[in-house]
């Protein structure tokens, strides 16, 4: 199985490792250069967008990710993590940087504010059962480039994301139990 990374600077980690490495992939975290190195592919986890930047540029983790994702390295954004890969940021905060590669415009806290989170059941492209998705001050995807594949809905706009080595959810599949989202990654990786 391959070697999955997950962003370990800030965010819901613990949950994403646990998910990887019950469906056999050597998952560990990366704070560090040398520790993204070793990555087959990365996972960047939900949690706060522009905090995880900061952090990402003080950790001196910034360029290398940028330089793994534009070299190919199969990379899985989750919520935060979608923000991130995102080329473009619509409601972020005037410096916020991101990682980019992916053709998206993504708006920051697009379904509202924490007390607006819920969950709803959605077809997910290439899964033959709906994916329960937990949305917790999720983005969603304004627009998309012409590279990019919708794979899932919610309230009108597409919430999963791929383009070629990247894929991105506005939820969180690694609070359900369920695996297939990560598996699905997994096989881009594989």
């Amino acid at each position: 199985m391959p070697s999955i990374g997950v962003f370990a600077l800030q965010g819901d980690v613990r949950e994403h490792l646990h998910t990887l490495t019950a469906l056999g992939a050597d998952a560990f975290p990366v704070r560090r250069p040398a520790e993204l190195e070793r990555c087959d592919g990365l996972v960047l986890p939900g949690g706060e967008s522009t905090t995880m930047a900061k952090l990402a540029r003080t950790f001196e983790l910034l360029e290398p990710l940028r330089a793994r994702v534009g070299d190919g390295m199969p990379t899985f954004g989750t919520c935060a993590g979608m923000i991130l890969l995102a080329d473009r940021i619509e409601g972020g905060t005037s410096d916020q940087e991101t990682i980019g590669g992916l053709d998206v415009t993504v708006r920051r806290n697009a379904f509202g504010r924490q007390v607006d989170s819920f969950e709803a059941d959605l077809p997910f492209t290439g899964l033959a059962d709906p994916v329960h998705a937990v949305f917790i001050r999720a983005p969603w995807v304004e627009r998309t480039g012409p590279e990019v594949e919708v794979l899932a809905e919610a309230q009108g706009h597409p919430v999963a994301v791929r383009q070629g080595h990247l894929m991105a959810t506005s939820f969180h599949p690694e609070v359900d139990g369920d695996g297939r989202v990560h598996r699905y990654f997994l096989d881009l990786v594989g």
